[in-house]
């Protein structure tokens, strides 16, 4: 199964505003790399979701209930939208800082490709990520 991270920043979108919302259409990327990554989302595919910013860190699961779409914030057919819906918060929060100091990660999309706000998760990274959380 493939595996994402998106990213916001919590003043712009929340995980605990995520939570409240239970579900929401990831809309508004701009980036062709990014699109690319949308339109490869497949329903069932869960998702890091990342606070940009403020925090640095990723907080929650998410999972992707709604294959690309038309974007709604735009006319421009060229951009695309999915649906996620909040899942589970992590026991412990994986920073930015603890992620570029784990070697086994030095690939990882979110270190090389910092400012791609939709990003690609190898299966291994993902399995590191779920040991630091504490979730595994």
């Amino acid at each position: 199964m493939p595996y994402w991270l998106v990213k916001s920043e919590p003043a712009a979108y929340s995980w605990e505003q995520f939570v409240k919302d239970k579900q929401t259409c990831w809309s508004g990327v701009r980036n062709y790399a990014a699109r690319i990554n949308l339109k490869a989302m497949k329903k069932g595919d869960e998702v890091l979701y990342y606070h940009s910013n403020q925090g640095v860190a990723i907080v929650g699961i998410a999972k992707v209930v709604k294959e690309f779409y038309q974007d709604p914030t735009t006319d421009d057919a060229a951009w695309v939208a999915v649906d996620i819906k909040a899942i589970k918060k992590l026991k412990n929060p994986v920073s930015l800082d603890q992620i570029k100091k784990d070697k086994r990660l030095a690939v990882m999309d979110l270190v090389r490709l910092g400012r791609l706000s939709v990003q690609t998760v190898k299966p291994e990274d993902w399995e590191i990520i779920m040991e630091m959380s504490g979730e595994k």
